[in-house]
């Protein structure tokens, strides 16, 4: 006996995205032709394209870019929203195969990353729940079979658009009811700038500096991360 899942992404509507549409898409990458994909998957090519246009439909958002004709013929081209959805689509599925593998309760691993400048410390605006609206430190989960460092390094570069270097490690912070979602570890690093132009992305709307006597209401426990790091400096 084994045990087997299914899961799939859902949003106000229902259904969005699951299986058989990241196969889709994921072909779509590899082939760069819709045609090409839908025969692959034993599929019409009318049913493909309506399967696209319905995720688009309810995403709000381009997932295709294609280019007809020419003496080649037409191609296509995952736009950059499509490339994240099928990211995060095998990032769930890396999450569940492990949990399936390893069927107990273990907290989450995060990062966070201070960045201080002139006596200004780098802070995004949090885009999703929870703490939607809040600034908190840069940080994010870390991805099944990634090292802490190399996670701290890609979130930064993923929310703020700077490409930094560990310094050193800052703490580590474990309270299970730090985080409401549930219980996390974070592993806190000082961070210095590398190159790159500040810029919030990816779950970061905004992305800026703020003096370290003028901090704004903070997430999660980070004015507390905030407060040991300035007394241990």
């Amino acid at each position: 006996m084994k045990v087997n899942y299914r899961f799939w992404f859902e949003g106000g509507g229902g259904y969005i995205f699951g299986k058989g549409s990241y196969q889709l898409l994921k072909l779509v990458e590899e082939l760069g032709s819709i045609r090409k994909a839908s025969e692959k998957m034993g599929m019409s090519y009318r049913h493909a394209w309506g399967i696209i246009k319905e995720i688009e439909k309810n995403l709000n958002m381009r997932i295709v870019i294609t280019q007809r004709g020419g003496r080649n013929g037409g191609s296509t081209q995952l736009t950059d929203e499509g490339i994240k959805l099928i990211k995060e689509y095998e990032r769930y599925n890396k999450l569940f195969k492990h949990v399936i593998a390893h069927p107990y309760i273990q907290p989450s691993l995060t990062v966070d990353m201070i960045l201080l400048e002139e006596e200004k410390i780098l802070l995004i605006k949090r885009k999703n729940e929870p703490f939607k609206g809040y600034y908190a430190l840069p940080g994010g989960f870390v991805e099944y079979g990634e090292k802490v460092e190399d996670a701290a390094i890609r979130e930064m570069q993923e929310e703020t658009s700077l490409k930094v270097k560990i310094k050193k490690l800052v703490g580590v912070y474990s309270d299970p009811k730090r985080d409401p979602r549930g219980h996390t570890v974070t592993i806190v690093f000082e961070v210095v700038r590398m190159s790159g132009k500040l810029q919030g992305k990816d779950d970061a709307s905004e992305a800026k500096f703020f003096s370290l006597k003028s901090l704004p209401e903070l997430a999660f426990d980070h004015r507390k991360i905030i407060q040991d790091y300035l007394l241990l400096r």
